[in-house]
């Protein structure tokens, strides 16, 4: 049996959050799949039991707030008697451009403190699958960049990760992780690119015209040294010397 939970802040107005992208990722894969049940209240979390890949698969939402939602998934370890390397843990990266995908066992919380909390309840030796968000460029940002709700545009890679990420979520369980990384840069680089064609497309005539006339003005009038027309302004003006 593998656990596999979705980090985020409970209630209505966080749902959209970029802090809550874990939830989000955790409630495609219950969608998608038809084997899960519906959400019940346990462990002071929302669960959802089902199989993915041929395994039984535990989906958990903690409901005890982001700093604390290593109380929820230590007691649903404890539960199944589980240890940390049954655990698969999605949460919002900062350091991670948004679509980006990067997947660890171990190491630090990267001042998450989701994770902070995580590794203090259950140890650190379990699956982390970091979502980029993008960071606000600055620090004194960073609280209201991932408390703030994506933007509509966001949906243009967002939506198609969160579908990616249901549709192979078994590779995941299985332990093919170049394999669901592989699916993840094939959808998000299909994604770019058709971002890349709703882009207004560039005159390339008009601008080589432009350079064109821009060229010739820099260049002024080119008078040939010799020849009838050089002749014909010499009668007329005079050599001089």
């Amino acid at each position: 049996m593998l656990v596999i939970a979705g980090l985020g802040n409970p209630g209505a107005k966080y749902a959209a959050n970029r802090h809550n992208i874990g939830f989000m990722a955790a409630d495609a894969i219950v969608r998608r799949h038809d084997s899960f049940g519906p959400w019940q209240k346990k462990f002071s979390a929302d669960i959802s039991e089902g199989r993915l890949g041929g395994e039984k698969v535990l989906i958990i939402k903690p409901q005890t707030f982001m700093n604390l939602s290593g109380q929820a998934i230590g007691e649903a370890l404890r539960f199944y008697k589980l240890d940390p390397s049954s655990l698969i843990v999605f949460y919002d990266e900062l350091d991670l451009a948004p679509g980006k995908v990067r997947i660890k066992t171990g190491g630090g919380s990267g001042g998450h403190n989701g994770i902070k909390s995580i590794d203090a309840h259950c140890g650190k030796d379990y699956r982390r699958v970091r979502l980029g968000i993008g960071h606000p460029g600055a620090k004194e940002r960073v609280q209201s960049h991932v408390l703030g709700d994506f933007a509509k545009a966001d949906r243009d890679w967002l939506d198609p990760l969160l579908d990616t990420i249901a549709d192979h979520a078994a590779m995941l369980v299985d332990g093919d992780e170049s394999g669901f990384m592989n699916k993840i840069a094939l959808a998000m680089g299909d994604t770019a690119m058709a971002a890349q064609k709703k882009k207004p497309a560039t005159n390339n005539a008009a601008a080589k015209k432009q350079s064109h006339v821009r060229q010739a003005r820099q260049a002024g009038p080119q008078v040939q040294p010799t020849g009838p027309m050089a002749d014909m302004l010499k009668k007329i003006f005079g050599k001089k010397d």
